[in-house]
Protein backbone atom coordinates (compact mmCIF):
# COMPACT_ATOMS: atom_id res chain seq x y z
CA UNK A 1 0.00 0.00 0.00
CA UNK A 2 1.19 4.01 -1.05
CA UNK A 3 -0.16 6.73 1.03
CA UNK A 4 0.08 10.60 0.52
CA UNK A 5 -0.79 12.06 4.09
CA UNK A 6 -3.06 15.39 3.55
CA UNK A 7 -3.46 18.36 5.58
CA UNK A 8 -3.92 22.10 5.73
CA UNK A 9 -2.34 22.61 9.09
CA UNK A 10 -0.35 21.27 12.06
CA UNK A 11 -2.38 21.28 15.36
CA UNK A 12 -0.41 20.94 18.73
CA UNK A 13 -3.52 19.59 19.97
CA UNK A 14 -3.62 16.85 16.94
CA UNK A 15 -0.35 15.32 18.02
CA UNK A 16 -1.18 12.12 19.39
CA UNK A 17 -3.38 10.98 16.64
CA UNK A 18 -1.06 12.62 13.56
CA UNK A 19 2.19 10.27 15.79
CA UNK A 20 -0.53 7.39 15.86
CA UNK A 21 -0.99 7.86 12.05
CA UNK A 22 2.58 7.95 11.40
CA UNK A 23 3.56 4.66 13.56
CA UNK A 24 0.60 2.66 12.31
CA UNK A 25 1.73 3.37 9.12
CA UNK A 26 5.29 2.34 9.60
CA UNK A 27 3.99 -1.07 11.84
CA UNK A 28 2.90 -1.73 8.84
CA UNK A 29 5.59 -1.31 6.46
CA UNK A 30 3.04 0.98 4.83
CA UNK A 31 4.79 3.50 2.28
CA UNK A 32 3.81 6.85 2.03
CA UNK A 33 4.45 10.65 1.10
CA UNK A 34 3.18 14.14 2.25
CA UNK A 35 1.54 16.61 0.95
CA UNK A 36 4.11 19.00 0.49
CA UNK A 37 3.56 22.30 2.90
CA UNK A 38 2.00 19.94 5.56
CA UNK A 39 5.79 18.14 5.51
CA UNK A 40 7.17 21.78 5.98
CA UNK A 41 5.22 22.35 9.35
CA UNK A 42 5.71 18.52 9.89
CA UNK A 43 9.66 18.72 9.82
CA UNK A 44 9.76 21.06 12.60
CA UNK A 45 8.35 18.56 15.16
CA UNK A 46 9.63 15.55 13.46
CA UNK A 47 13.23 16.28 10.92
CA UNK A 48 13.40 12.45 11.38
CA UNK A 49 10.73 13.02 7.70
CA UNK A 50 12.73 14.97 5.67
CA UNK A 51 13.37 12.75 3.04
CA UNK A 52 10.10 11.53 2.49
CA UNK A 53 7.83 11.84 -1.03
CA UNK A 54 5.91 15.34 -1.38
CA UNK A 55 3.37 16.19 -3.45
CA UNK A 56 2.79 20.40 -4.53
CA UNK A 57 0.19 21.72 -5.76
CA UNK A 58 0.04 21.80 -9.30
CA UNK A 59 1.82 19.00 -9.17
CA UNK A 60 0.65 16.04 -11.12
CA UNK A 61 -0.90 13.42 -9.71
CA UNK A 62 -1.75 10.43 -11.87
CA UNK A 63 -3.95 6.98 -11.34
CA UNK A 64 -1.52 4.75 -9.69
CA UNK A 65 0.41 7.52 -7.93
CA UNK A 66 -0.69 6.43 -4.76
CA UNK A 67 -3.78 3.83 -3.33
CA UNK A 68 -4.89 6.17 -0.36
CA UNK A 69 -5.17 10.11 0.08
CA UNK A 70 -5.51 10.33 4.26
CA UNK A 71 -7.00 13.57 4.44
CA UNK A 72 -6.03 14.52 8.38
CA UNK A 73 -8.45 17.18 9.24
CA UNK A 74 -12.24 17.87 8.76
CA UNK A 75 -14.66 17.99 5.46
CA UNK A 76 -12.73 21.48 4.88
CA UNK A 77 -9.46 19.23 4.06
CA UNK A 78 -11.09 16.86 1.99
CA UNK A 79 -12.04 19.43 -0.47
CA UNK A 80 -8.30 20.66 -0.33
CA UNK A 81 -7.09 17.40 -0.74
CA UNK A 82 -9.74 17.21 -4.47
CA UNK A 83 -7.80 19.37 -5.99
CA UNK A 84 -4.94 17.87 -5.86
CA UNK A 85 -6.04 14.56 -7.05
CA UNK A 86 -8.20 15.91 -9.61
CA UNK A 87 -8.94 13.37 -12.35
CA UNK A 88 -6.77 10.82 -10.87
CA UNK A 89 -9.62 10.31 -8.75
CA UNK A 90 -7.58 8.73 -6.24
CA UNK A 91 -9.82 7.30 -3.29
CA UNK A 92 -9.56 9.76 0.10
CA UNK A 93 -9.81 8.57 3.02
CA UNK A 94 -10.96 11.14 5.93
CA UNK A 95 -10.02 10.95 9.63
CA UNK A 96 -11.54 13.42 11.27
CA UNK A 97 -9.61 15.91 13.60
CA UNK A 98 -11.91 18.08 12.59
CA UNK A 99 -15.75 19.26 13.75
CA UNK A 100 -19.12 17.66 12.44
CA UNK A 101 -17.33 15.85 9.80
CA UNK A 102 -19.83 14.65 7.01
CA UNK A 103 -17.13 13.15 5.08
CA UNK A 104 -14.32 12.68 6.82
CA UNK A 105 -16.29 9.72 9.01
CA UNK A 106 -13.29 7.97 10.53
CA UNK A 107 -13.02 9.57 14.40
CA UNK A 108 -9.47 9.91 15.79
CA UNK A 109 -10.55 7.37 18.01
CA UNK A 110 -10.34 4.62 15.15
CA UNK A 111 -7.05 5.60 13.67
CA UNK A 112 -5.46 2.54 13.71
CA UNK A 113 -8.24 0.18 13.36
CA UNK A 114 -9.07 2.04 10.11
CA UNK A 115 -5.73 1.42 8.75
CA UNK A 116 -6.57 -2.42 9.68
CA UNK A 117 -9.50 -2.74 8.12
CA UNK A 118 -7.77 -0.77 4.63
CA UNK A 119 -5.52 -3.53 4.54
CA UNK A 120 -7.75 -6.10 4.98
CA UNK A 121 -10.42 -4.52 2.20
CA UNK A 122 -13.57 -4.42 4.83
CA UNK A 123 -14.34 -0.53 3.24
CA UNK A 124 -15.79 0.63 0.37
CA UNK A 125 -15.27 3.23 -2.33
CA UNK A 126 -17.89 5.53 -3.00
CA UNK A 127 -17.67 8.04 -5.64
CA UNK A 128 -19.01 11.81 -5.36
CA UNK A 129 -20.25 13.83 -8.15
CA UNK A 130 -19.25 17.18 -8.63
CA UNK A 131 -19.96 20.00 -10.09
CA UNK A 132 -17.80 22.72 -12.79
CA UNK A 133 -18.44 26.40 -13.70
CA UNK A 134 -17.77 27.60 -17.25
CA UNK A 135 -17.63 31.17 -17.85
CA UNK A 136 -16.37 33.51 -20.25
CA UNK A 137 -13.51 34.90 -18.02
CA UNK A 138 -10.81 32.91 -16.30
CA UNK A 139 -11.47 32.11 -13.03
CA UNK A 140 -10.20 29.39 -10.17
CA UNK A 141 -6.35 28.98 -11.29
CA UNK A 142 -7.57 25.91 -13.57
CA UNK A 143 -9.16 24.13 -10.95
CA UNK A 144 -13.17 24.91 -12.10
CA UNK A 145 -14.81 22.20 -10.24
CA UNK A 146 -15.86 21.31 -6.74
CA UNK A 147 -17.26 18.90 -4.71
CA UNK A 148 -20.20 20.74 -2.04
CA UNK A 149 -21.21 23.68 -3.82
CA UNK A 150 -20.52 26.56 -5.95
CA UNK A 151 -22.20 30.22 -4.73
CA UNK A 152 -23.14 33.50 -5.82
CA UNK A 153 -23.00 36.47 -2.94
CA UNK A 154 -23.31 39.81 -2.64
CA UNK A 155 -20.16 41.67 -1.03
CA UNK A 156 -19.64 43.21 1.81
CA UNK A 157 -22.75 44.94 3.09
CA UNK A 158 -23.95 46.02 -0.71
CA UNK A 159 -27.59 45.95 -1.60
CA UNK A 160 -29.34 42.71 -2.37
CA UNK A 161 -28.37 41.29 -5.88
CA UNK A 162 -30.73 39.91 -8.73
CA UNK A 163 -29.78 36.61 -10.67
CA UNK A 164 -31.77 35.64 -13.30
CA UNK A 165 -31.42 31.59 -13.89
CA UNK A 166 -31.98 29.31 -16.96
CA UNK A 167 -31.91 25.60 -16.81
CA UNK A 168 -30.96 24.30 -19.82
CA UNK A 169 -31.81 27.44 -21.32
CA UNK A 170 -35.52 28.03 -20.30
CA UNK A 171 -35.99 30.78 -17.49
CA UNK A 172 -36.49 29.46 -13.87
CA UNK A 173 -36.37 32.62 -12.00
CA UNK A 174 -34.92 36.06 -11.08
CA UNK A 175 -33.96 35.42 -7.34
CA UNK A 176 -34.20 38.56 -5.01
CA UNK A 177 -31.29 37.52 -2.41
CA UNK A 178 -28.45 37.70 -1.07
CA UNK A 179 -26.72 35.47 -3.33
CA UNK A 180 -27.78 31.79 -4.54
CA UNK A 181 -26.23 28.09 -3.76
CA UNK A 182 -25.99 25.21 -6.49
CA UNK A 183 -25.13 22.41 -4.39
CA UNK A 184 -23.93 18.70 -4.90
CA UNK A 185 -25.81 16.07 -3.27
CA UNK A 186 -22.89 15.96 -0.78
CA UNK A 187 -22.83 19.32 -0.60
CA UNK A 188 -26.43 19.34 0.49
CA UNK A 189 -25.36 18.71 4.31
CA UNK A 190 -23.30 22.59 4.10
CA UNK A 191 -24.13 25.87 3.28
CA UNK A 192 -27.09 24.61 1.14
CA UNK A 193 -28.63 22.90 4.54
CA UNK A 194 -27.97 26.29 6.18
CA UNK A 195 -30.03 27.85 4.46
CA UNK A 196 -33.00 26.07 4.31
CA UNK A 197 -32.13 23.13 1.64
CA UNK A 198 -33.07 19.53 1.48
CA UNK A 199 -30.37 16.84 2.65
CA UNK A 200 -30.00 14.20 -0.51
CA UNK A 201 -28.37 11.33 -0.11
CA UNK A 202 -25.05 10.92 -2.02
CA UNK A 203 -26.05 8.54 -4.62
CA UNK A 204 -28.82 10.69 -5.52
CA UNK A 205 -28.08 12.57 -9.17
CA UNK A 206 -29.40 16.08 -8.49
CA UNK A 207 -28.15 19.47 -7.92
CA UNK A 208 -30.05 21.58 -5.36
CA UNK A 209 -30.60 25.22 -5.56
CA UNK A 210 -31.09 27.18 -2.69
CA UNK A 211 -31.54 30.92 -2.33
CA UNK A 212 -29.64 32.96 0.49
CA UNK A 213 -31.97 35.33 2.61
CA UNK A 214 -34.26 36.02 -0.83
CA UNK A 215 -36.87 38.86 -0.64
CA UNK A 216 -39.70 36.67 -2.68
CA UNK A 217 -40.41 34.87 -0.07
CA UNK A 218 -42.73 32.30 -2.01
CA UNK A 219 -39.10 31.13 -3.23
CA UNK A 220 -38.42 27.71 -1.91
CA UNK A 221 -34.89 25.46 -2.61
CA UNK A 222 -35.31 23.78 -6.00
CA UNK A 223 -33.78 19.59 -6.65
CA UNK A 224 -33.06 19.63 -10.58
CA UNK A 225 -31.13 16.63 -12.24
CA UNK A 226 -27.36 17.17 -12.35
CA UNK A 227 -27.42 16.76 -16.27
CA UNK A 228 -28.69 20.11 -16.33
CA UNK A 229 -26.84 23.25 -17.44
CA UNK A 230 -27.85 26.10 -15.19
CA UNK A 231 -26.98 29.29 -16.02
CA UNK A 232 -26.94 33.06 -14.11
CA UNK A 233 -26.87 36.45 -15.54
CA UNK A 234 -26.39 38.74 -12.00
CA UNK A 235 -27.69 42.29 -12.35
CA UNK A 236 -27.43 44.98 -9.07
CA UNK A 237 -26.51 48.27 -7.67
CA UNK A 238 -22.75 46.64 -6.82
CA UNK A 239 -19.80 46.33 -9.31
CA UNK A 240 -18.19 42.99 -8.10
CA UNK A 241 -20.00 40.25 -6.46
CA UNK A 242 -18.38 37.01 -5.14
CA UNK A 243 -18.48 33.90 -6.83
CA UNK A 244 -17.32 30.38 -5.11
CA UNK A 245 -16.34 26.80 -5.74
CA UNK A 246 -16.07 25.36 -2.10
CA UNK A 247 -13.89 27.09 -0.18
CA UNK A 248 -12.24 29.07 -3.12
CA UNK A 249 -13.56 32.57 -4.45
CA UNK A 250 -13.26 34.73 -6.86
CA UNK A 251 -14.31 38.71 -7.34
CA UNK A 252 -17.16 38.68 -10.53
CA UNK A 253 -19.21 41.88 -11.95
CA UNK A 254 -22.25 41.26 -13.65
CA UNK A 255 -20.57 41.17 -17.14
CA UNK A 256 -18.92 37.46 -16.19
CA UNK A 257 -21.37 34.95 -17.86
CA UNK A 258 -21.47 32.09 -15.45
CA UNK A 259 -22.77 27.95 -16.14
CA UNK A 260 -22.74 25.44 -13.87
CA UNK A 261 -22.80 21.69 -14.80
CA UNK A 262 -21.99 17.83 -13.43
CA UNK A 263 -18.24 17.42 -13.82
CA UNK A 264 -16.39 14.89 -15.77
CA UNK A 265 -14.65 12.85 -13.04
CA UNK A 266 -15.66 12.32 -9.47
CA UNK A 267 -14.46 12.89 -6.16
CA UNK A 268 -13.92 8.46 -4.30
CA UNK A 269 -14.35 8.97 -0.98
CA UNK A 270 -13.18 5.53 1.64
CA UNK A 271 -16.24 4.74 3.92
CA UNK A 272 -15.37 1.57 6.23
CA UNK A 273 -17.79 -1.10 6.56
CA UNK A 274 -19.91 0.16 9.23
CA UNK A 275 -20.48 3.68 8.03
CA UNK A 276 -23.18 4.89 6.29
CA UNK A 277 -24.88 7.64 5.14
CA UNK A 278 -27.67 7.56 7.28
CA UNK A 279 -26.24 6.51 10.28
CA UNK A 280 -23.56 9.54 9.91
CA UNK A 281 -26.28 12.08 9.56
CA UNK A 282 -28.44 10.27 12.74
CA UNK A 283 -25.17 11.11 14.81
CA UNK A 284 -24.08 14.52 13.40
CA UNK A 285 -27.70 15.87 13.14
CA UNK A 286 -28.43 14.18 16.72
CA UNK A 287 -32.02 12.79 15.00
CA UNK A 288 -33.76 10.50 17.06
CA UNK A 289 -32.96 11.94 20.50
CA UNK A 290 -35.16 13.11 22.74
CA UNK A 291 -33.72 15.87 25.31
CA UNK A 292 -36.54 15.81 27.65
CA UNK A 293 -35.65 11.98 28.14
Amino acid sequence: MHVLIYSQRFKTADKLYIETVLNKLKQENITFGFYAPYHAMLLKKYPEYADFETKNDGDKVEKGDFDFVFSLGGDGTILNAVTLVQEAEIPICGINLGGLGFMATIEKTRIEDAIDKLLSKEYRVEPRSMLSLNSNKSLFKGLPFALNDFTLHKRDTSSMMIIHTYINGDFINSYWADGLVVSTPTGSTGYSLSCGGPIVFPSSSNFVITPVAPHNLNVRPLVVSDDSKIEFHIEGRSKNYMCTLDARSEKVTSKVELRVQKNHFVANIVLLDDITFINTIRKKLNWGLDSRN
